[in-house]
């Protein structure tokens, strides 16, 4: 016996708290790359280790997602939330360090917000493509 699905929200419902999510994502997008990239360039110790290489790798699992996330693929914000998992235990364990405390507190709340609104944008995305197709 199959389940009865839900009848999916209306498209005015649904357009305000898509372009919100969208906004959101992208904003704690950049500013978590903001984040790391100001940290490592003006107040991490990286003993010696060359600054560009830290940033680079740090950044590299963003910058993969990035042109779907500029575009607004549902698809790339789905994998933003995977990936964004790594920037909230990376804030988690820095915000242990009493030296890196902000920085980690800081980096678990954007990572936390993108995550939530990647994932809210995905859903009311996917929604909102099946309620144009015609579905109710």
């Amino acid at each position: 016996m199959a389940k009865a699905r839900k009848p999916l929200p209306s498209l005015d419902w649904l357009a305000p708290r898509l372009k919100f999510a969208r906004v959101a994502s992208l904003a704690s997008f950049v500013a978590l790359a903001v984040l790391l990239t100001t940290w490592n360039l003006v107040f991490a110790d990286l003993h010696g280790a060359r600054t560009w290489v830290v940033i680079g790798i740090q950044l590299v699992p963003l910058l993969l997602v990035a042109p779907g996330m500029i575009l607004g693929s549902p698809r790339a914000h789905a994998w933003t939330c995977f990936i964004v998992n790594i920037y909230f235990l990376q804030g988690v364990l820095a915000a242990i360090d009493p030296n890196r405390m902000l920085y980690g507190w800081l980096e678990a709340l954007l990572s936390l917000v993108l995550f939530t609104s990647a994932l809210l944008y995905t859903r009311w995305a996917y929604q909102y493509q099946r309620k144009l197709a015609g579905e109710h």
